[in-house]
């Protein structure tokens, strides 16, 4: 646990998967080929009080999706790269772009498209209903599951061990 805070305490870039982590893996295709895909508002909530506490968020997708698109512009997330085959190049522009190294990002993936990138980042983390072989290479594992909350628990680990969330937790109390 103590190598876990160490870690988190220097992630400045969270980037998360999308299918399978920020939902539950579920894809809805209505009769007219539009793509339904359901969030959890507290994930949300989670991602929005990280990005106030000065930790910035990306997405990287393998799929492209005008409803993705949509939701993360509603979080305030800049960083969207969807149907992306390679993960591992859209994590180097990233990294290049907001010029960090791998020990300052995390990313939460689920499944083994995620590994090329899960391998190199400071933090590694796997929801608890991930693919066995990430599990086995993450720093961590969720408690929640993919879309049923594992974002919000991401968030209030990152900020926890930034000495951040006690205070973002005590607004709400004002």
């Amino acid at each position: 646990m103590q190598d876990l805070q160490a870690r988190a305490r220097q992630i400045e870039l969270v980037i998360f998967d999308v299918d399978g982590v920020l939902t539950d893996g579920s894809l809805f295709l209505g009769d007219d080929g539009q793509e339904y895909k359901a969030f959890n508002s507290k994930d949300g909530h989670g991602m929005k009080m990280l990005q106030q506490a000065g930790v910035k968020i990306a997405i990287i997708t393998g799929r492209t999706s005008e409803v993705v698109r949509i939701r993360m512009q509603s979080l305030g997330i800049e960083h969207v790269f969807q149907g992306i085959e390679n993960k591992l190049e859209a994590y180097e522009e990233l990294k290049r772009r907001l010029r960090l190294d791998d020990a300052q990002i995390a990313y939460v993936g689920d499944d083994v498209v995620d590994l090329p990138v899960m391998t190199r980042v400071g933090l590694a983390i796997c929801v608890a209903d991930g693919h066995a072989l990430v599990r086995r290479h993450a720093h961590w594992t969720t408690s929640h599951a993919g879309g049923r909350g594992a974002a919000r628990e991401v968030c209030e680990l990152l900020m926890d061990a930034q000495g951040k969330l006690a205070a973002a937790l005590d607004a709400y109390l004002a």
